[in-house]
């Protein structure tokens, strides 16, 4: 009787405890603060579809287990936060759902956070079905983090971020200084969606620890991912805290790696890297002791240096906390690394760096490469590494001799998109990989656009009288082809170019000509995208001052990258002034392609390129230049690039400068091609008459260079005028020839 009172009594208990639960509808930020602070377990607050405009939320409460407190939009997607909006959680067992952030960008330096403050954080709590996109600062350097996870038993999981573009990490797993417990984070089923290459360091995707704190285990599991063109940086996932698992993520197209950069005893398994062969796709980096890489499948990835497939890398003896622990213990087995170009074995090893791998293992994995080159290079010792059980298709000259079968592997493509030995090999990754595919991540009621921006040429044609080019472009949409007829075009004001459009002029033997009476012709706005093609540009009508400039990129700093394309058109007259510049760059903005092909270039008295305006470390104006079969004569300097600093968080700067004829140019400069801090340089097959020579200067990272079949007449200065560098490095010149053009 005694047990069936108190069982009636713990049960009106609960009845009643469920009674007081509440759920809010609330509809503007008023009705929002009524609430606040008086949540309990169970409650639900619900934001009403629309707009919230400048909104910071704090959810603060304590929910129970089974009886969270929840808040979450009206309608999947039917809730914006735009302006300076941000969400902060405190408290326990709090949930918040179905949001979406756009249009805007946090006034803190976090977005989400798991915290009220330093001492009120969350525990035991998720973020779910959340959507964030392009919710950027306008200051691209201005530094933030998307979400910030603190705390004990949290949860990000099928949410959707796109498009960082401003300094900082997507998502943040933060261990505070002196906090030596797990965190336990589960970062799981999200879309991270494409992120711009940033142009310095801090464009991690996610980072867990820091190395103040990487001693210690966060004990944080990322699994079941997609991650598509997170392109910010060299270290898509940073690890920086021992005990983690990543695993069943997918890394599609990706430029980057998963870096184990601090922390011991993390486990990397069957994740899928699909590079298709994209510049700098990598796979998994290895750095620090008892680390584990196992039945990972890694297809089509280009990358090199510390973006190699897999890379095992030197340490620093009796390191510092932030550079760079031996690696000691690591095993790395049973991954499959398909038409990969590289694998690199004690990567970054020098002076500093001299501290080799030992006690690690290289076991039952599976290489193949159809070329018949080894990906195989080793900086530096590998006596440390042991290697058995592996097969290798077949090299000529192999870098490991012991511990690979070499014969040729049949390959057959799998249900699950992945490729298997068809023979019965048994090494590499395991058959039952079920890739997380894109759509099983992230929402489905948000569209993952994928790669942004609209091609040129891709939209439609918009023919144009003269006078009326400015009109046009503004009317014109994203991908739109500008036509102008043959004969001269005047333009007396700056033309902005916020999207992507092409300027053509006419084929024939009447040229297009376009001059202008502005400093500046164009100006390259946040994601602006110009090409020109067969016209020709003087600047005879330019106002006779120092610094005009046919393409400016914006005199404000700009989130987005922009792109620069030039074909087949002339360009004159750009002499009347100093300092005169086809395209010049503004500090905090990113050219993140420029390509100038059979143009000719007659009369310039600044660069073509000039891409210095970045001073500050780590930071630089150009990504990715290609200069193609164009003609240089009488100009101040083809291009003069700067990266100054010593991190090595980036790919770029890169230039490729092929076919092309440099005449009577640089004097003035002292150098007709200055490069300082370009990762790799390509300059081949061009023809330099009565130049100034090209000046190299290796100053960070690992770079490359090379300058080869150049034909150099009445230059009689070095072609490298001056080369130091701080880490590996390697300039390579061969088959140059002295004298008069062929």
């Amino acid at each position: 009787m005694r047990k069936a009172l108190l069982a009636a009594v713990a049960l009106a208990l609960v009845q009643s405890t469920q009674a007081l639960a509440e759920t809010y509808v609330v509809r503007d930020q008023a009705q929002f603060r009524a609430i606040d602070g008086s949540l309990k377990a169970g409650d639900e607050v619900v934001l009403a579809n629309g707009e919230w405009r400048d909104f910071r939320i704090l959810l603060e409460g304590r929910g129970t287990a089974d009886r969270p407190i929840v808040l979450r939009g009206e309608t999947p997607g039917g809730v914006i936060l735009t302006g300076q909006s941000n969400l902060r959680l405190s408290g326990e067992h709090l949930v918040v759902s179905d949001l979406v952030f756009r249009n805007g960008h946090s006034p803190t330096d976090e977005l989400i956070a798991f915290r009220r403050d330093s001492r009120r954080i969350a525990n035991n709590s998720r973020v779910t079905r959340v959507v964030i996109d392009n919710f950027n600062n306008p200051d691209r350097r201005a530094e933030d983090i998307w979400v910030a996870i603190y705390g004990q038993d949290n949860r990000v999981d099928h949410s959707h971020f796109e498009g960082k573009s401003n300094a900082g990490v997507t998502l943040a797993v933060i261990r505070p200084r002196g906090n030596p417990e797990p965190n336990r984070a589960r970062i799981d089923h999200n879309y991270f969606g494409p992120r711009p290459v940033l142009g310095s360091n801090g464009g991690e995707t996610i980072r867990i620890g820091t190395s103040e704190e990487s001693l210690s285990d966060s004990n944080s599991i990322v699994e079941n991912n997609y991650f598509e063109h997170t392109d910010g940086e060299v270290e898509i996932v940073s690890s920086k805290s021992g005990g983690n698992i990543y695993r069943g993520n997918v890394f599609f197209e990706a430029q980057g790696a998963l870096v184990l950069r601090h922390g011991s005893g993390n486990l990397v398994e069957r994740n899928v890297f699909i590079g298709n062969n994209r510049p700098h796709t990598g796979g998994i980096r290895v750095i620090n002791p008892r680390q584990t890489v196992r039945d990972n499948y890694l297809e089509g990835l280009s990358g090199t240096g510390f973006a190699s497939a897999i890379t095992v890398m030197n340490g620093v003896p009796n390191s510092v906390i932030n550079r760079y622990h031996q690696v000691v213990g690591a095993v790395i087995e049973r991954n499959s690394v398909i038409e990969g170009a590289r694998i690199t074995l004690a990567a970054g090893a020098d002076a500093e760096r001299s501290a080799p791998p030992i006690d690690t293992r290289f076991d039952n994995n599976l290489i193949v490469n159809d070329s018949g080159r080894d990906p195989f290079r080793a900086e530096g010792d590998i006596s440390g590494i042991s290697f058995a059980g592996n097969v290798q298709t077949p090299v000529s000259e192999p870098l490991i001799t012991t511990g690979f079968e070499r014969r040729p592997v049949p390959l057959t493509r799998a249900a699950n998109g992945l490729l298997y030995p068809a023979d019965g090999t048994q090494a590499g990754a395991p058959r039952d990989l079920q890739p997380i595919r894109k759509e099983q991540t992230g929402v489905a009621w948000y569209p993952k656009r994928g790669p942004a921006g609209a091609a040129f040429d891709s939209g439609r044609r918009i023919d144009v009288r003269r006078g009326a080019l400015a009109e046009a472009i503004a009317r014109a949409s994203s991908g739109d082809t500008v036509q102008l007829p043959a004969g001269d075009h005047v333009v007396s004001a700056p033309i902005v170019i916020d999207k992507t459009v092409t300027i053509a002029g006419a084929q024939g033997p009447r040229p297009t000509r376009i001059s202008f009476t502005a400093p500046t012709l164009f100006q390259i706005e946040s994601g602006g995208r110009l090409r020109l093609a067969n016209v020709t540009i003087s600047g005879a009508r330019a106002p006779r001052v120092a610094g005009n400039a046919v393409i400016r990129s914006a005199p404000r700093s700009t989130p987005a990258n922009y792109a620069i394309a030039i074909e087949n058109s002339v360009f004159t007259g750009l002499n009347n002034a100093p300092g005169f510049d086809v395209i010049a760059t503004t500090p905090a903005t990113l050219a993140e392609h420029v390509l100038i092909r059979g143009s000719r270039f007659d009369g310039v008295s600044g660069a073509v390129l000039a891409a210095t305006s970045e001073t500050g470390a780590g930071l630089y104006n150009a990504e990715q230049v290609e200069i193609e079969r164009s003609q240089f004569r009488n100009v101040g300097i083809v291009a003069d690039m700067l990266r100054s600093g010593r991190d090595e968080s980036t790919f770029g700067p890169r230039l490729r400068l092929t076919g092309s004829t440099i005449a009577s140019s640089g004097q003035a400069a002292g150098a007709s091609v200055r490069l300082s801090g370009v990762q790799f340089a390509t300059i081949e097959g061009n023809c330099f008459q009565g130049s100034a020579p090209i000046e190299v200067i290796h100053s960070v990272g690992t770079p490359l260079t090379r300058i080869a079949g150049n034909t150099f007449d009445a230059t009689p200065m070095p072609v490298l005028r001056e080369l130091y560098a701080t880490g590996p490095h390697r300039a390579v010149l061969e088959n140059n020839r002295q004298g008069s053009n062929p």
